[in-house]
């Protein structure tokens, strides 16, 4: 009898055991990401979202588009009923409760202690097309950012297509781009928008003819006015001609560590007799981003007598955060080439140029100065056009590869 209880008792321990399995396992998949497409919703302010588009693959990838951009999100976890979503490369994050379809939480920037309310719903609009449009984007627009201030206004060109109300493009800048835009025209109202991790941008406006009226939001923390005329002939200036080597210079001096602590500069044997690419750069910066990528696919079959060196600015308050940012960064785009921890602590441009002083202005990032055999510096480029400015993009890849084929052929 003892032993038939004994087996009785086994028998509702292990039953029990594997109710309760069940029952996490049920749970654990209530509180999934479902494999749906989501509308997200960062708040800009009490009366203004801004939308953006991110399907669910499985409860371990999801992906989230901007126009032609697609960018694969592949480190998500889940605890109890929460979702954390961490973006590739950057820092920021989504933390959010899970109810269904339904997401409610935050996007966050610890670093930079910026915080956005986040909310998400089953959805396959971006934006809403409420009624048809009256105007027109399409085409090449003359723009001025902030233009009743004498010092922070500046000069950008707006380059869009429109098909029906669907409209997308970017604005370019003589420090680089506003990345993928996607958005819609009612009427002559136009929204555009983009989130990639680290920007949220929003330009919100009215096109009547040829003129053009908004209000540009970068996150929760920043927003400024914009007018634009259109004018398919306009060209920024030369980004070659902005940031130049100060009189009695010839050459770029630095010593920065990699991450092994060794102290690297362009007078290590490694670099002698080669064409040498300098990246002034932040593994924070989406732009910096786009020209990483391009220069690490182009690194693997173009390194004969080529070498490559990336200087990080990372505005992080340790140097083994930064350190870790740059691994992430190198192990997600396959870089090869060092990247030096150049500054931490800060991503401004003056203190950058103190530790560059051979520079009359660190004005972008990404900056990429180009240096030949000899160690001159023959080219400093300003920005970086990324893949949302289309032709440029092309342009600029033809330009370069001529280039630096021109300074390996010399002696």
């Amino acid at each position: 009898m003892k032993y038939l209880y004994i087996l009785f008792a086994v028998f509702v321990l292990s039953a029990c055991k594997e109710s309760a399995k069940e029952n996490l396992e049920t749970s654990m998949t209530e509180n999934r990401l479902l494999e749906t497409t989501y509308r997200g919703e960062l708040k800009v302010n009490d009366s203004l979202n801004l939308p953006f588009l991110f399907k669910v693959l499985n409860d371990s990838t999801l992906e989230v588009y901007n126009a032609e951009e697609v960018i694969t999100v592949d480190e998500i976890t889940y605890e109890n009923d929460s979702v954390f979503i961490k973006l590739p490369v950057f820092e920021g994050f989504i933390k959010a409760k899970i109810d269904e379809d339904k997401l409610t939480g935050a996007f966050v920037m610890p670093e930079k202690e910026r915080v956005m309310a986040f909310s998400a719903s089953s959805n396959t609009n971006r934006f809403e097309e409420e009624k048809a449009a009256t105007q027109s984007l399409e085409g090449v627009w003359e723009t001025t950012f902030s233009p009743e201030s004498t010092e922070g206004q500046y000069m950008a060109k707006g380059i869009f297509k429109q098909n029906g109300q669907k409209i997308t493009g970017t604005f370019r800048t003589t420090t680089g781009d506003y990345r993928f835009l996607e958005g819609v025209m009612n009427g002559n109202e136009f929204e555009l928008s983009t989130f990639d991790g680290a920007h949220a941008f929003f330009f919100k406006g009215t096109v009547n003819g040829e003129q053009l009226k908004g209000q540009f939001y970068s996150g929760n923390h920043w927003n400024e006015p914009f007018i634009a005329k259109k004018n398919e002939a306009y060209e920024l200036p030369d980004e070659n001609s902005l940031t130049y080597l100060k009189d009695g210079y010839e050459t770029i001096e630095f010593s920065f560590p990699d991450e092994t602590g060794n102290m690297v500069s362009l007078n290590d044997e490694r670099f002698k007799n080669k064409v040498v690419l300098l990246q002034i750069m932040g593994t924070w910066c989406p732009n910096c981003l786009d020209e990483s990528r391009y220069l690490a696919d182009y690194y693997k079959t173009n390194n004969n007598g080529l070498e490559i060196i990336g200087l990080a600015f990372e505005y992080v308050k340790t140097e083994e955060k930064a350190f870790n940012n740059i691994k992430r960064l190198k192990d997600r785009l396959g870089i090869t080439y060092p990247i030096l921890l150049a500054q931490v602590g800060s991503s401004s441009k003056e203190k950058a140029n103190d530790k560059l002083p051979m520079l009359n202005q660190v004005l972008s990032y990404p900056t990429t100065i180009f240096i030949d055999k000899k160690g001159k510096v023959r080219k400093i480029q300003t920005g970086f056009n990324g893949p949302a400015t289309g032709d440029k993009y092309v342009e600029f890849k033809e330009e370069f590869e001529s280039f630096v084929n021109q300074l390996k052929a010399e002696e």
